[in-house]
């Protein structure tokens, strides 16, 4: 799960989250992608972390005058420290969506209660599920029942399913319409 950045790419992120938390969000996740001339730096930006829909069905998240004004306010100050080698690149910021990835171990705290995908680099049987059924799988989507900074655990059926966080290839927030909400 965790990925070793470049020096550069560390202080980045740092300056993304200085600019989103004057702005009055926080900085999701970031991501540098791409080569060449089609280079993208992105910054997933939010306000109330994995919650989405309050009470009386208003919107918690970020606008797009928030994506507007930490895009412009990073770019500045990236421009004025020249701090990303190479050639030019696109800056983009958005919100992280309601089927947002869980990438960070703060992620996965934020999402305890919550229906997640999770896909596994080897097997179930790796982690000690002998279910005939479950065994054999490499993937899981169910609620995320505990997370303890070390291992993700799940009820699936009468079996608990426990996880651990460096064997996650992939995971992300399973969006789902609930009472109440309007389609």
């Amino acid at each position: 799960m965790t990925e070793s950045n470049p020096s550069w790419m560390d202080r980045v992120e740092k300056m993304a989250q200085e600019v989103a938390a004057q702005e009055g969000c926080i900085l999701y996740d970031i991501e540098f992608v791409g080569i060449g001339k089609g280079r993208t730096l992105r910054l997933f930006i939010d306000k109330e972390v994995c919650k989405g829909i309050v009470e009386g069905d208003e919107p918690t998240g970020v606008s797009i005058d928030d994506c507007s004004r930490v895009s412009r306010a990073l770019d500045t100050l990236l421009d004025e420290q020249d701090v990303i080698p190479g050639e030019a690149y696109y800056l983009e910021v958005s919100t992280p969506g309601l089927d947002r990835w869980l990438r960070r171990p703060w992620h996965f705290e934020k999402a305890v209660g919550r229906k997640i995908w999770v896909k596994t680099s080897g097997t179930f049987e790796n982690y000690g599920v002998a279910d005939k059924k479950l065994k054999n799988a490499k993937q899981i989507e169910d609620v995320l029942r505990a997370f303890d900074g070390q291992k993700l655990s799940f009820q699936v059926k009468d079996m608990e399913v426990s996880i651990p966080l460096s064997a996650i290839e992939k995971s992300k927030i399973v969006f789902e319409l609930t009472k109440g909400q309007k389609k």
